[in-house]
């Protein structure tokens, strides 16, 4: 699928450069800052680039790099949670729009539910995606809770994109356990291509002091939460307190383990449906590459089945096929689609 984005460039209150990257029209969804981030790099990604297609298809998708990382200014002395808050004022300032969506995933969240509170006005909807209010030693009861926070920093500050299989492996599977070899592969890439390992240690660090549960119950606006059951990043229990916290939010559990949902897994069809109604946004008309693919009413039938997650056993017994045929099947909807893996079909029946 084509993709294209605009980057640019805003200051932050103190002067520091961040770059804010652009794609799709419509309605904007703003996302807050989280950890890793490279809006140039993204494009490419196997773990990102269907998150880009997925919420520019029907909106303005705009995200940006924060301070010391990606194409923002890699070198500067300031990487508090309070020039993280300032660099997203500086990002919504430069929207022209009145109102927007702001999404906060991980960490991102905390920001956006900050930011959300300041400036009421600018909010159409808030959507959070596997964030927490409070972090690792924010939210610590014991000395090994603690422990485990600081470790984690240090893991990092010695672990951070080194090319050594052992430190890759602990660090994607904190993400996206369930992720292919690719996307793993990616992901230590970004790391090493998105922030020092001293810098991913100081944010980490900033950001596990983060607590905002307080201003969460002082949110009137609506709100979708979603959280992965099995998120090892960011425990499930985090997105239970959110939507306690914050006054009628919707809460959506998600099966999923990973804390980036990927666009095979069932959780990422959940996700992506709650959102469009939550937005008010109507995907009964079929995306566009589908229809002009051709595809026959039998095959426009399994292509849906796909896009909500079922597996080629589940597709033939509720079609009452063979399993070999729903593969035959969608090999030729693969081809007529101009797609080579199950991953793409999915993003283009969502996405258009």
């Amino acid at each position: 699928m084509k993709l294209s984005q605009t980057i640019r460039f805003c200051a932050s209150k103190d002067g520091t450069r961040i770059a804010v990257a652009s794609c799709g029209q419509g309605q904007v969804i703003l996302r807050a800052a989280h950890w890793l981030s490279h809006v140039d790099y993204d494009l490419e990604s196997p773990v990102w680039r269907p998150w880009l297609q997925a919420l520019s298809a029907h909106n303005r998708f705009v995200r940006y790099d924060p301070r010391g990382c990606g194409l923002s200014d890699r070198h500067v002395g300031d990487l508090s949670l309070e020039a993280w808050h300032a660099d997203l004022d500086a990002v919504a300032a430069s929207i022209e729009e009145p109102r927007f969506v702001l999404l906060g995933l991980s960490q991102g969240g905390a920001l956006a539910i900050a930011y959300a509170l300041r400036y009421p006005e600018r909010v159409s909807h808030l959507v959070l995606l596997n964030a927490y209010a409070q972090g690792a030693r924010a939210r610590a009861q014991t000395e090994a809770e603690r422990l485990e926070a600081e470790t984690l920093v240090n893991f990092v500050r010695i672990g951070w994109g080194r090319d050594n299989p052992a430190f890759c492996r602990f660090f994607t599977n904190l993400f996206i356990p369930d992720g292919t070899p690719e996307q793993h592969r990616w992901w230590g890439d970004l790391e090493r291509r998105t922030a020092t390992a001293d810098v991913a240690a100081q944010l980490l660090w900033q950001m596990q002091g983060i607590d905002v549960l307080d201003l969460a119950a002082m949110l009137r606006l609506p709100t979708l939460i979603a959280h992965s059951r099995g998120d090892v990043r960011v425990p499930f229990d985090q997105g239970c307190k959110l939507a306690a916290a914050i006054p009628n939010a919707s809460f959506v559990p998600l099966e999923s383990k990973n804390h980036v949902l990927l666009p095979d897994e069932p959780a990422w069809n959940v996700f992506q449906a709650e959102l469009a109604a939550f937005l008010g946004q109507d995907r009964s008309v079929r995306p566009r590459a589908v229809s002009e693919a051709g595809l026959t009413p039998a095959e426009a039938t399994l292509l849906d089945l796909v896009a909500e997650g079922l597996d080629n056993r589940a597709i033939a017994e509720r079609l009452g096929k063979s399993a070999k045929t729903v593969r035959n099947q969608l090999s030729v909807i693969f081809s007529k689609l101009g797609v080579h893996s199950r991953s793409q079909a999915i993003v283009i029946a969502l996405s258009g």
